[in-house]
């Protein structure tokens, strides 16, 4: 398998995290010198947590210039939201400054106060998401389209810069419907997903789904998502990262839908009973869930992850835990990577 850095970041309540950056510019360059694939970097939500990332094209951009190597993807664009034509200039940019390593990966998007750029495609942001898919990938190869100018006449127009690379490499991602694993096969696009709403053996099942599916040219790929911190202590691993957990999920648990919370509405938990479920949810997330405690514990996640067929780890290590902190344990996730890697 290999190996990837995502960030997701909570900012904290009013945003006073002082060099709120520094943790991605940081562990992208150690990505880079370590052998790392690639760094994801997400789209904006209007909340804490993403809410310091409002356009992965402007962090990707910021990477293309410190790295050499990494590969830098989004995790992920919101299909509906921006524009099909801003989301192909603004990364063929990023494919120019970093000579040809973009990736992107598409979401639908979820909380509904992200749709106030867009509210009209709410409810049927799927299906947007498609179009916008296929018209990011047609302007991408420098396919002309006609649009109306503001005259309502007809204009030719192809995206500037021309990309470095012929044609986008697309990821799908996923928070567990096997509708979405599909999909992401018959577009012929990588699947990245995570463990929130799903354990191993249902995600074996979707995995299978997706490579049934697949009909792209290039192997097809499953990244799954692992919240990650290690150490040497698993007992002070736990206690580092328990409250940034349990203070950053319950809020984005309050406004998740159905199909990323599935079973439980919100709506109908009163703080003590979205306490309980968020514990239950960090227990989880800990022993089976995330890349966590020492080398040798992380590894038999590891083993079950390459037993089901996934291709990649990306360790989401913004976890509202200090930047050096976090810094600090990275020499232990270049072990594990290169420990399981040539093991």
């Amino acid at each position: 398998m290999d190996f990837s850095l995502f960030y997701f970041a909570y900012h904290g309540a009013g945003g006073t995290r002082r060099m709120p950056y520094n943790l991605l510019l940081e562990g992208a360059r150690f990505a880079d010198r370590h052998g790392f694939t690639a760094v994801w970097t997400p789209e904006r939500h209007f909340h804490p947590f993403g809410g310091i990332y409002p356009n992965p094209a402007l962090t990707g951009a910021a990477l293309a210039a410190i790295t050499d190597r990494v590969e830098i993807r989004s995790g992920s664009v919101v299909g509906p939201l921006p524009d099909p034509i801003r989301i192909a200039e603004e990364w063929a940019v990023v494919d120019n400054l970093s000579d040809g390593r973009v990736a992107l990966s598409f979401a639908p998007g979820w909380p509904s106060t992200d749709f106030v750029l867009a509210p009209e495609d709410y409810s049927q942001r799927r299906e947007v998401l498609m179009r916008t898919i296929d018209t990011v990938r047609r302007l991408w190869c420098q396919e002309a389209f006609e649009l109306a100018d503001a005259t309502a006449e007809p204009a030719t127009i192809r995206i500037y810069p021309a990309p470095v690379q012929p044609e986008v490499p697309v990821w799908l991602t996923s928070a567990g419907s096997p509708d979405t694993f599909r999909a992401a096969g018959q577009l012929g696009a990588g699947l990245l997903t995570h463990l929130l709403c799903q354990n191993l053996e249902e995600l074996a099942k979707k995995i299978t789904v997706y490579r049934e599916a697949y009909t792209g040219t290039e192997a097809p790929r499953v990244a799954v998502m692992l919240p990650t911190f290690l150490g040497q202590d698993r007992g002070v691993v736990r206690e580092t990262v328990g409250v940034p957990f349990l203070r950053t999920q319950a809020g984005l648990l309050l406004r998740a839908p159905a199909d990323v919370l599935p079973g439980v509405d919100p709506d109908d938990l009163d703080p003590d009973d979205l306490e309980f479920v968020v514990e239950q949810a960090f227990d989880r997330y800990f022993e089976t869930g995330g890349l966590f405690g020492q080398v040798e514990v992380a590894a038999r996640l590891l083993d079950r992850l390459a037993e089901i067929d996934v291709d990649e780890v990306a360790c989401m290590i913004d976890l509202d835990v200090e930047a050096s902190a976090v810094l600090a344990s990275l020499g232990y996730l270049a072990t594990l990577k290169d420990v399981w890697q040539t093991s």
